[in-house]
C-alpha cells in the first residue's frame, strides 16, 4: 500500500490571544452566543479598532462555530464595517462622515467637503473625510458625523473645533421625556388596562380601524388590518420595529424619539398585547447613536417598571438603506446581509425567524396611545381636501423653519410653506418639491396645490411615503437633484437584482449627459419598475422620469 494521506485542517489559524480579546469583549457586553447576533458583535469590534482585522472576524466565525466566509460576507456588505485583510492598511481611528444628500447639497455640503479635506489634510494619518448619504438630520443641514458625534449647520471651523476638542461621541438627548416623567403624565394607564382587559381586543382593533391610522414608514397599509392579519396567524408571532429611516429628507422618527420614546413603548406595548407577539426586535439606524443611548436607558427602566414584559432586544443597523425595507430588515435582524426576500410569503405569514410578525415604522406605534386615549373621530377630525387624519411632515430645503411639522392630512404643499413652514427663503422663488424623499418624485411648483397625502400623488407619477418633503427654489435644478438621488440609489443597490444592480449605475451615466437620451431613459426605467425586487429599484427611475415630464426644460 502507498503512504497513507495526511489530512490538514484549511483556513485560517486561530489567533489566541485575539480570541481572548472577543470573549472578553462579549462577555462584558452581556450579549448571549447566538448566530443572529453577528451584527451586534461586528459592532463591538468596529467601535474598539476602528476597523475588523481579518484575525478578529475569525475569532468571531470560532466562536459561533460558521466560516469566516459567511462572517466576511455580512461585514463587506454593510458601509458602517471596514473588514481589512491581512497586509492591507487599517483605515485611521476617527472617521468624520459629511453628508451629501439633496438637503446638505443645496446647503452647501460640497465645499464643506472641499474644506475640511484642505482644512484637517496634515491629519491624515489620524483621521479620515468620508462623504456618505442622508444622516437623518436634514432640518440643520450641512450636517457632518465626528466620530459619533454629529455636528449640525456645519462649518470648517465646527467640524475642525470637534475634532480637535476629542468631541466623538454621542450624547443622550437633553429634552427626551425619562420613564418617571411619563408616568407622571399618565403614561403606560392606557398598556395596563389592556393586560387587564379592561379595555378588550376586540375595542383596541375596532379603534385603530375607525381612525383609519396607516402605516408611516412608507406604504400605507392600514395598521388596524394588519394587527387583525398577523393576530390570526399560528403562534408563536413576533414584532419587527423599523427606525432604520433611511429615506433622504426623513427625520421624523428620531424627533420623536428624541422627545418622548415611551409614547412609542406604549403603544409598542399594547401592539404586542394585542396581536399576541412573544418578542419584540427594534431595528435602529446606526447613525442615531444619541437615540440608541436612550432608548438603551430607558427600555432597562421600563423593564425594572414591569418586569412581566415581553423580550425585548434594541438591534442596530450598520449603514444600509435598503435595510429600511421590511423583509431586508428582518435578513438583517438574523444576523445576514440586508437581502430583500421575494413575496410571497409575506412577513404577517413567514418573517423574523420563519414566524409570522407584525412590522411597523415606529411614528406608526407612537400615535397609538393617542388615538385609544381621545377616540378615533379626534383623530380623523382633522384633515383638508377630503383628507383625513394627521402627518408628520418632515421639511428641509429652501423655507425659514425647516423642522419636523405635524399638519393636517391632505393640506397642500403651498399651505405646508406658508403656514407651518414661514415662507421661503428671502432670496428664493418656489420651484418644486419631493413629497416622499429622493424616492417620491419630484414635482413643479405649478401642482403645488395638490392634497398631500396616500394615493393623492400617484396618477402625478409620485409618492408621499413617509413625508419626507424637500423644498426646491429657482436656484435649485431639478436634474441635479435627480442625479443626486440616482447616485444614493446605485450606492444602495443591495446588488441582488440585475434591473436595481446595473440599472442605477446606467441611469447615472445617462442623466449625466447634458442632453438627456429621454426614449433610452423611459425604457430603462419601465425596465427597473416592472423587474425589479424590492421598493429600491422599483422606486429609483421617480426622480428621473419626473424631470422628464415636469422639467423638460432642463435636460433638452
Amino acid at each position: 500500500m502507498g503512504k497513507k494521506a495526511s489530512f490538514k485542517k484549511r483556513g485560517r489559524s486561530l489567533n489566541g490571544q485575539v480570541l481572548s480579546e472577543i470573549e472578553a469583549w462579549l462577555a462584558e457586553s452581556g450579549l448571549p452566543l447566538r448566530r443572529d447576533l453577528l451584527i451586534e458583535y461586528l459592532h463591538i469590534v468596529q467601535d474598539r479598532k476602528h476597523c475588523l482585522p481579518a484575525d478578529y472576524l475569525n475569532a468571531i466565525a470560532h466562536k459561533l462555530h460558521i466560516s469566516l466566509v459567511e462572517v466576511y460576507e455580512v461585514a463587506s456588505f454593510y458601509h458602517h464595517f471596514d473588514p481589512v485583510k491581512e497586509g492591507d492598511a487599517v483605515p485611521p481611528a476617527l472617521t468624520v462622515r459629511v453628508c451629501d444628500s439633496i438637503s446638505c447639497q443645496q446647503s452647501g455640503a460640497e465645499s464643506l467637503i472641499a474644506d475640511l479635506s484642505a482644512r484637517l489634510a496634515d491629519k491624515g494619518g489620524e483621521l479620515r473625510i468620508q462623504r456618505v448619504p442622508c444622516v437623518g438630520r436634514c432640518e440643520a443641514a450641512p450636517v457632518a458625523v465626528v466620530g459619533q458625534h454629529p455636528v449640525e449647520q456645519a462649518t470648517t471651523d465646527k467640524v475642525s473645533a470637534a475634532v480637535d476638542n476629542g468631541q466623538q461621541d454621542a450624547t443622550i438627548p437633553e429634552q427626551a421625556k425619562d420613564l418617571q416623567t411619563y408616568l407622571d403624565e399618565g403614561g403606560y394607564q392606557l398598556y395596563q388596562q389592556c393586560l387587564s382587559d379592561e379595555r378588550d381586543d376586540e375595542s383596541v382593533l375596532s379603534e385603530l380601524e375607525n381612525s383609519g391610522l396607516r402605516g408611516l414608514g412608507g406604504a400605507g397599509f392600514p395598521v388596524g388590518r394588519k394587527w387583525r392579519i398577523v393576530k390570526g396567524q399560528t403562534a408563536p408571532r413576533l414584532m419587527a420595529v423599523n427606525i432604520d429611516e433611511g429615506e433622504p429628507g426623513t427625520f421624523k422618527d428620531r424627533y420623536y424619539l428624541e422627545r418622548d420614546p415611551h409614547r412609542f413603548f406604549e403603544g409598542m406595548l399594547i401592539a404586542a398585547k394585542v396581536v399576541g407577539t412573544e418578542a419584540i426586535y427594534i431595528y435602529l439606524r446606526d447613525e442615531y447613536h444619541g437615540v440608541k443611548l436612550l432608548l438603551e436607558r430607558e427600555l432597562a427602566a421600563l423593564k425594572q417598571h414591569f418586569p412581566e414584559l415581553p423580550p425585548i432586544e434594541l438591534r442596530r443597523g450598520a449603514g444600509a438603506y435598503v435595510c429600511g425595507e421590511e423583509s431586508a430588515m428582518v435578513e438583517s435582524i438574523e444576523g445576514k446581509r440586508g437581502m430583500p426576500r421575494l413575496r410571497p410569503p409575506y412577513l404577517a405569514e413567514v418573517g423574523l425567524f420563519g414566524r409570522p410578525t407584525l412590522e411597523h415604522n415606529m411614528e406608526s406605534l407612537y400615535w397609538v396611545r393617542d388615538i385609544l386615549d381621545k377616540g378615533a373621530a379626534e383623530f380623523t377630525a382633522h384633515g383638508r381636501n377630503g383628507r383625513k387624519g394627521l402627518r408628520s411632515f418632515s421639511v428641509s430645503g429652501r423655507v425659514n423653519k425647516p423642522g419636523v411639522h405635524l399638519a393636517p392630512a391632505g393640506i397642500t404643499m403651498r399651505e405646508l410653506i406658508d403656514e407651518y413652514c414661514g415662507g421661503m427663503l428671502e432670496g428664493h422663488t418656489f420651484y418644486g418639491y419631493l413629497p416622499g424623499g429622493a424616492s417620491g418624485g419630484i414635482l413643479p411648483a405649478s401642482k403645488g396645490d395638490l392634497p398631500l397625502d396616500f394615493d393623492t400623488l400617484n396618477e402625478h407619477g409620485c409618492f408621499i411615503g413617509s413625508a419626507a418633503v424637500i423644498v426646491l427654489s429657482d436656484q435649485d435644478k431639478a436634474r441635479d437633484v435627480a442625479l443626486n438621488a440616482m447616485r444614493f440609489f446605485e450606492h444602495e443597490s443591495c446588488g441582488q437584482c440585475t434591473p436595481c444592480r446595473v440599472g442605477t449605475a446606467k441611469a447615472v451615466k445617462l442623466m449625466e449627459q447634458p442632453v438627456w437620451d429621454q426614449a433610452l431613459m423611459k425604457e430603462l426605467s419601465t425596465v427597473m419598475i416592472d423587474a425589479s425586487i424590492c421598493g429600491l429599484g422599483q422606486a429609483a427611475p421617480n426622480p428621473l422620469q419626473c424631470v422628464i415630464n415636469y422639467f423638460p426644460q432642463e435636460v433638452k
